[in-house]
This record gives structure tokens, C-alpha cells and sequence, in this order.
């Protein structure tokens, strides 16, 4: 598991088993993510998205929530932005393609943004969730947002597909907008 963008940020490498039926994706291994970043690994929700092309999801993020992130099928342009006031990364981002022919995931700590961009139909991306157990209301009440064409990230999104957004990211705040309201996470000195 390597260090991939902001703190707290790692690709990890998967395994992935083909034979004659198919292919076996191994997309997470708890002790692997432990070891990479000294945190305990537990899962409290599995999320998975089925987009369309041009389907932009996020920037998302929650304060108590760390995210294991992979794609199972088609391609996304995924993107990681650090959020939290006070980071040495603060607004700085990290993009890369992930598809379902190369294995492989994105550990994200809590505070973390993340966003996606589809780049082919019935796309599927895979999500574990970590922090406090909940339903499915209380996460995405907790869920946050800030908007994925903020001026002050300056992300580099692929020219194509013509992005399609959901009311509420297109409504989201920009980075210093939705910091100047206390609406992001305070990143602390411990956390590493």
C-alpha cells in the first residue's frame, strides 16, 4: 500500500484470479490497510454506485468516516482532496484513473474528499465505510460536499464525458466558501 496524495491517502495493489468462469477480484484485506496506516479497519457500511457515463459523484466527505474506494466494472477519473484546515495539503487533490480490469483500491481517513467522474456506462464503483454505525439517513446526513469545479481546487477533469451532476454537488460550496462557514474538518497533528 503506497502513500497516494494527501495523509492519509493510499493505493493498495490488489489481487485479482482469472480462469475459464471469469475473474476473482480479493479488493480488500483489513490486516494490509492496518499495516499501511496503523489504523483498525472496521466496516460498517458497503456502498456500491452503477453510473452513467459523464456521472460526477462528489466531492464527498465526512468527519468521522474513513473510506476504502475501488472499481469493479468500466472506468472513473477518481479524484482525493484534502480538506482539512490546518493540513500542510490543505486544497491540494490527487487524480487517477481506476477501472475494473486493473485491480487495485484507495484508502481514504476521515476528513478526506473524494469525488468520481464515470468515463463509460453502468460504471461500478465499490465502497467500504468506516466510523459510526448508522442507517442509511444518519451517513448521508453526515455526508458533506463541496463543489467538484471550486475554482481554488483547480482539479483537471477529463475533457469528456460532458459531466452530469446531482442537484446537490452542483449546489455544494466551494473550498474556501464551505471553510469559511466551519463546515470542513480541522485536520490534527496526530493524525498521520
Amino acid at each position: 500500500m503506497d502513500p497516494w496524495g494527501p495523509v492519509d491517502a493510499r493505493w493498495l495493489s490488489t489481487a485479482s484470479h482469472r480462469d475459464t468462469r471469469g475473474v476473482l477480484h480479493a479488493w480488500f484485506d483489513g490486516e494490509a490497510v492496518r499495516r499501511a496506516t496503523g489504523r483498525e479497519v472496521t466496516v460498517t457500511r458497503a456502498n456500491a454506485t452503477v453510473s452513467r457515463r459523464g456521472a460526477l459523484r462528489g466531492i464527498k466527505y465526512s468527519l468521522a468516516t474513513a473510506k476504502y474506494v475501488t472499481c469493479l466494472r468500466g472506468a472513473v477519473f477518481d479524484v482525493v482532496v484534502d480538506l482539512r484546515v490546518g493540513s500542510p495539503g490543505f486544497g491540494r487533490w490527487r487524480g487517477r484513473r481506476l477501472d475494473g480490469d486493473t485491480p487495485g483500491a484507495l484508502y481514504l481517513g476521515a476528513g478526506l474528499g473524494h469525488a468520481c467522474l464515470a468515463l463509460g456506462d453502468d460504471t461500478v464503483v465499490a465502497y467500504l465505510l468506516g466510523g459510526p454505525a448508522g442507517t442509511a439517513s444518519d451517513v448521508a446526513e453526515a455526508e458533506r460536499t463541496v463543489h467538484p469545479f471550486a475554482r481554488e481546487l483547480g482539479i483537471a477533469w477529463p475533457s469528456s464525458p460532458r459531466p452530469i451532476l446531482s442537484e446537490r454537488d452542483a449546489c455544494a460550496p466551494g473550498l474556501h466558501a464551505a471553510r469559511d462557514s466551519g463546515l470542513l474538518p480541522v485536520h490534527h497533528r496526530s493524525t498521520a
